[in-house]
């Protein structure tokens, strides 16, 4: 098979000079977009998991939650012909859920995206229920309430009684411990982590979570599963956080301790936006709700959040968070957060890091983050972390994901930044594979598991 150009050049790269230092590569946009488009395909390619394995039959899929999760995970299935039962605890919510659900089709085919009948045939496919017991000729069932581990232990402890031998019993969890969960069953062979993201009906990435007992045909199954409701999916091991949360934390971690160094969020924001992402952390932080995983009076480990949100003020949804936002939702600079800001840090305003400092301080852990990921073989491949923040959080596609980036600046940019930011935090201390690529040459992409 002919070698790209992108390969060529890279090998070309490889070739020369093993033994020193790689410099920063400068790619075109082309060749970004061929490493993106192979990073795609290779993402589907799980090499311990043979082409051969069996797979397990899904006709009928069981969702717990009927909410924002629920539904949008929900739609996936009926939208691509699968019978889907909801569960729900009460009535009320159920139909709430399945009345969100009719809406979001009705839009759709309102704006031509396929014919109007159809909204009738694709709700035909959602059966709504209370009670579990219904779930016991589903092939597949995935668990989307929230983050809760006893919760999620006694729902799959229930789960274990109630659905028939060969079904998968699927997590949607973000971020708590499978194994964890898979613990409580007799069968931890067939959980598995399905990690979509919200919105479920729109967003294309669907982390698929290996747990230590998962079988090889589960894994396959779900692979397949991925492209029958036309997801881009990767293979990610256990961690907190998986795969791309746990670097989006590395990154909201070194945000918040900018704004202690005398940064405004939307200075933050401001940087990250010229960066490329459409949102910064601040602005996704309102657009999700400042109050996800708080309650009135709780004193957490960001108390500006917490004293914004007893301010009610929670994001967009109640018109203020750490912006404030006229009748069209747009962000404004807020006196409000800043005397909160300056009255928490006790930081005199001025004094903040540049733009530039502000994104090398917010991107360069998150790859940091990605090798370290690597050495704990939770990911397959360098480029999957690529495909993951690509799909699933905005990254910009001039800039080819986390480690791609990493080869565009060079790994002594990032050793010098992670050594500043480690010497004053050690979880973000250097990761051994960073400090060898500084020192010995290499690049991020090439980088293998463990």
């Amino acid at each position: 098979m002919a070698l790209t150009p992108l390969v060529l050049r890279v090998t070309h790269l490889q070739t020369r000079m093993k033994d020193a230092p790689m410099p920063a590569i400068s790619m075109t946009p082309q060749e970004v977009s061929d490493y993106i488009a192979q990073a795609g395909r290779d993402a589907w390619v799980v090499p311990d998991v043979p082409d051969t394995t069996p797979r397990r039959k899904i006709e009928k899929v069981g969702v717990i939650g009927a909410g924002t999760m629920g539904g949008g995970i929900s739609m996936n299935f009926a939208t691509a012909g699968i019978s889907v039962t909801i569960l729900e605890r009460q009535q009320e919510a159920l139909d709430r859920g399945l009345k969100v659900v009719r809406g979001h089709y009705q839009r759709s085919a309102d704006k031509g995206r396929f014919p109007v009948e159809e909204v009738d045939e694709r709700m035909s496919r959602l059966n709504g229920t209370l009670s579990m017991d219904d779930f016991a000729d589903c092939d597949l069932i995935i668990e989307a309430v929230f983050e809760d581990m006893d919760l999620k232990k006694q729902i799959f402890t229930d789960l274990d009684r109630i659905a028939k031998p060969g079904a998968i019993l699927a997590t949607n969890t973000s971020a708590l411990n499978i194994d964890e969960i898979a613990s409580v069953t007799k069968r931890p062979e067939d959980v598995i982590g399905l990690h979509f993201f919200s919105p479920a009906n729109v967003m294309k990435l669907l982390e698929i979570v290996r747990a230590d007992h998962t079988a090889d045909d589960v894994i396959a199954t779900s692979m397949d599963l991925a492209k029958t409701i036309n997801k881009v999916a990767t293979l990610v091991g256990v961690c907190p956080g998986f795969v791309g949360n746990r670097i989006l934390f590395a990154r909201q971690t070194q945000a918040q301790k900018l704004v202690y160094q005398g940064a405004m969020p939307w200075d933050v924001d401001a940087a990250l936006n010229t960066f490329g992402f459409r949102m910064g952390p601040y602005q996704m932080s309102d657009l999700a709700g400042l109050d996800i995983g708080w309650k009135k009076g709780a004193k957490t480990a960001n108390p500006i959040r917490d004293a914004l949100c007893e301010l009610d003020r929670r994001g967009q949804k109640t018109g203020a968070g750490y912006y404030d936002y006229d009748e069209s939702r747009r962000p404004i600079p807020s006196d409000v957060t800043a005397k909160i800001i300056a009255d928490v840090t006790g930081v005199e305003p001025g004094g903040a890091p540049g733009e530039a400092e502000i994104i090398a301080t917010c991107i360069y852990p998150m790859i940091n983050e990605g090798l370290k990921i690597l050495e704990e073989k939770k990911a397959q491949r360098a480029s999957d972390i690529d495909i993951v923040w690509l799909n699933g959080y905005g990254w910009p596609a001039d800039k080819g994901g986390p480690m791609l980036y990493g080869d565009m600046v060079g790994a002594e940019a990032v050793l010098e930044t992670m050594e500043k930011l480690g010497a004053d935090d050690d979880r973000f201390a250097p990761c051994e594979t960073l400090k060898r690529l500084a020192r010995d040459g290499g690049r991020f992409i090439d980088v293998q598991p463990g």
